[in-house]
């Protein structure tokens, strides 16, 4: 297996094109605050992330799922004592995170200027569909994407049907992300390379060890911008 066979780079979106995760701790400090007489914080969060859990099968990934565990969260832990207006201020932080602007991350307008020319670029993401093509509008960023495909999940099957839709072999796809459970290993176990550039916060139900990846497909960066150094002398 060579880099000089890669056809196709895809890049992850929430926290690799640009800033997402940080919204979402903003969101339960401020989900915290809001019911804050009826349970501490650690309670309020380990009821949340429970709901989450429970809800991902059914509601995916996204604002909009987030918004949902919110006010059943907040059902939960009062007792379904919960004032309308403080489910009036829950559902107003969902609507604040839908419209923030999007912000990219340093250096990635220039990777995918150097990349475009040499590669097929694809965004692979998950999440809510009207919510991520909002942000890629915005971002400014979609003339130099050749395909966009929002996924429900990011399992080998879902990374399968992707790599059929492209017509492309997985030895001949690298995928670039900040989750290694999402955007590395699934693309690993396939054959193809995967490339983990973390974020400085990630959603706990991403979290591993990249020791725990024994691949010679698989890279660790520090940068976004240092995926240029992987095809240098390629």
């Amino acid at each position: 297996m060579s880099l000089k066979n890669i056809e196709i780079i895809a890049f992850d979106a929430d926290d690799t094109l640009w800033e997402n995760e940080n919204f979402f701790r903003d969101a339960e400090r401020q989900f915290c605050e809001i019911l804050k007489a009826y349970q501490p914080a650690e309670k309020i969060m380990e009821e949340l992330y429970r709901v989450e859990v429970q809800n991902m099968e059914i509601y995916g990934y996204g604002i909009k799922a987030f918004i949902l565990s919110l006010v059943e969260t907040a059902l939960l832990v009062t007792d379904k004592k919960v004032r309308p207006e403080q489910v009036e201020a829950i559902i107003a932080i969902g609507k604040s995170m839908l419209n923030k602007e999007v912000i990219l991350l340093d250096g990635i307008r220039d990777l995918l200027e150097k990349l475009a020319p040499n590669y097929r670029l694809v965004v692979a993401t998950k999440g809510d569909l009207l919510d991520q093509e909002r942000k890629l509008k915005k971002s400014g960023l979609l003339k130099y994407f050749h395909h966009i495909e929002v996924m429900t999940h990011k399992r080998e099957e879902n990374y399968q049907e992707l790599l059929k839709h492209l017509d492309i072999e997985a030895g001949k796809f690298m995928m670039i992300g900040n989750s290694l459970k999402s955007d590395v290993l699934p693309v690993i176990s396939l054959g193809g390379y995967g490339v983990h550039v973390p974020y400085y916060t990630t959603w706990i139900f991403e979290q591993m060890n990249p020791a725990d990846i024994k691949s010679d497909r698989f890279f660790e960066l520090k940068e976004i911008h240092d995926v240029l150094t992987l095809f240098e002398g390629a």
